[in-house]
């Protein structure tokens, strides 16, 4: 068998208020770093998203908006990430979503991420189609695997049972260099623009709009970007008029 497996990474998993890291945002970071195969290190933070959380997101998990008042947003938790990442590959269940999430965050602020990593979801799509789902809670499951389902630290934890899982029984059987790289690091790719901040007469009319309807928002305007803006003023628009 050609090459060794992957035994050193930082395993990240992160929970979000939706699926799209153009607009939703981070409310939990769980990572946890391995070396040699043994974990010797975490890190997790819940992360203010500057609004209130969906209810969906509420339901799944179990996070409240009382929970992040005193939490930093993301800009103020990268460094500190960043640091702990270091250039380890990152190990995840879908890990081009955490990455995509990190990378939108990084790019936000003028910083370069660029990173590798392995995905146990490809692997388990590969090897285990058998199963009704590859979800990392099925898998989970599947493999009797200890499982804090949908919050960041516990499913990092999980992800990395997985792997070793994974590796155990499907390592072996791959034949070829191009079927082993499942299991090798290989680079992320998430192409991010970075967010311009609203402008002055994004933020006026906005204000006008809001006392001008009575409304109250859940989210911070002071917060939004300029796209983020525009589009809550052409929701004012279209529900109250001018």
């Amino acid at each position: 068998m050609e090459g060794k497996m992957t035994d050193s990474y930082v395993c990240i998993d992160l929970e979000t208020t939706g699926l799209d890291p153009k607009r939703d945002k981070i409310i939990e970071i769980g990572a946890v770093r391995v070396a040699r195969d043994k974990i010797i290190e975490e890190w997790e933070t819940f992360v203010n998203p500057g609004q209130k959380l969906p209810g969906r997101i509420v339901e799944l998990t179990g996070i409240h908006d009382e929970e992040l008042i005193g939490a930093k947003p993301i800009a103020e938790l990268l460094p500190e990430l960043l640091n702990f990442l270091g250039e380890n590959v990152l190990l995840g269940h879908c890990v081009l979503f955490d990455f995509s999430f990190l990378k939108k965050a990084a790019v936000n602020e003028k910083l370069t991420f660029e990173r590798q990593g392995i995905d146990t979801l490809k692997i388990a799509r590969k090897y285990l189609k058998e199963l009704e789902s590859r979800s990392l809670g099925a898998l989970c499951k599947h493999y009797e695997i200890s499982h804090s389902a949908h919050r960041a630290l516990g499913d990092a934890r999980a992800t990395i049972e997985l792997y070793r899982k994974l590796t155990e029984e499907f390592y072996e059987k791959e034949e070829t260099a191009e079927e082993k790289s499942l299991f090798r690091p290989k680079p992320l790719i998430y192409h991010a623009k970075r967010d311009t901040p609203l402008t002055v007469a994004q933020k006026e009319q906005l204000y006008k709009l809001l006392d001008r309807h009575k409304l109250v928002v859940d989210y911070e305007i002071e917060n939004l970007t300029r796209s983020e803006a525009s589009r809550k003023i052409d929701q004012i628009l279209a529900t109250y008029g001018r």
